[in-house]
């Protein structure tokens, strides 16, 4: 389990990391979709969790081989997040259907101690020749 702020400059660090353990776990074909999906449930848990002096969010990454991996981002806030559609102009509220896109499956659970954890798993794709399950 690692341990983050609130800052906007944990969100980069966060997917260096997760890189890393891909790259360490043969999983490096997950690399863009699962960087992309840290990036938006730690922002949102930044944004939205209203993390308080002395609390951090907390990222696990936990691989299960052979297939994929699973994401899963602890905040202490009780606000469970809610997918929106946001106005045609609007600069954000996509960060869920991202996920939701990207992700074979995402939820909310909770967890030990206050508040929540927000996962999602990404599968890797068949390979070339295989057939999907």
């Amino acid at each position: 389990m690692l341990r983050w702020s609130r800052h906007p400059s944990c969100v980069g660090l966060a997917r260096l990391e997760l890189r890393k353990a891909l790259a360490g776990w043969g999983l490096a074909a997950l690399e863009e979709s699962a960087t992309l999906v840290l990036s938006e449930l730690l922002t949102n848990a930044g944004r939205h969790a209203r993390v308080s002096p002395g609390r951090q969010i907390e990222t696990r990454y936990v691989p299960e081989l052979p297939s994929g991996l699973r994401i899963e981002v602890h905040d202490a806030s009780p606000v469970r997040p809610e997918p929106c559609v946001p106005d045609a102009d609007a600069c954000g509220g996509r960060g869920l259907l991202l996920v939701a896109a990207l992700a074979d499956a995402w939820g909310i659970g909770d967890r030990d101690g206050p508040g929540k954890v927000v996962w999602a798993h990404l599968s890797l794709p068949p390979r070339e020749g295989e057939a999907s399950p």
